[in-house]
């Protein structure tokens, strides 16, 4: 028997602390403060993570091409695009995906769902992030600016693919002669038209 009950929804825990974490989650208590900006967080794990959007810190660097990330879990991610494993499959056309959430979305092409809806034209979407990039068509909104010649993009990979523009790196290789890209579409025509 777990010895840590929460008296409100009797969900039991084994060790104190997930008790405390969980009792977060329901009471929506945030006790740890940024004092960067106005946020709070209910996790210890989360706040630190939030920090990094400050320091840049990301210690977690992969091995084969040196990318680093703020979090281990996104590295190991990461790695899926090394090694091709594509783990989660979508059963009802065997498609596979290297991410869960690319699955989840996916799964919206068979159902026909689009839960995220512009509120000025109307137009639905199967994801909340392709809203927000639409919503900016309306806006004119560009929030993603490059910090060497000051050129402002509507979306995030759209500006780390201008930055190689300057850096001249060149992350998409095909493994069977090394010969690299800038572009991931420009390593996938090349491929094409090897075949």
């Amino acid at each position: 028997m777990e010895p840590y009950e929460f008296n409100q929804c009797h969900k039991a825990f084994s060790h104190h602390n997930s008790l405390q974490m969980h009792k977060r989650t329901q009471t929506e208590e945030k006790p740890c403060e940024c004092n960067q900006c106005d946020k709070a967080f209910s996790q210890p794990h989360t706040f630190q993570l939030h920090k990094i959007t400050y320091t840049g810190e990301k210690p977690y660097a992969c091995n084969q091409c040196g990318k680093a990330f703020a979090e281990n879990s996104t590295l190991q991610k990461h790695k899926r695009i090394h090694t091709g494993e594509k783990p989660y499959e979508c059963h009802q056309c065997g498609k596979a995906f290297a991410r869960h959430s690319h699955l989840q979305y996916h799964k919206r092409t068979h159902t026909g769902e689009k839960p995220y809806e512009c509120n000025q034209c109307r137009k639905a979407f199967t994801q909340h992030s392709a809203l927000k990039r639409h919503e900016r068509t309306h806006t004119g909104e560009k929030p993603y600016e490059c910090h060497q010649c000051g050129k402002a993009l509507t979306r995030h990979c759209n500006l780390q693919r201008h930055k190689r523009t300057h850096t001249g790196e060149k992350p998409h290789e095909y493994n069977q002669c090394h010969k690299a890209f800038a572009r991931h579409s420009h390593l996938q025509s090349y491929k094409r038209s090897h075949i």
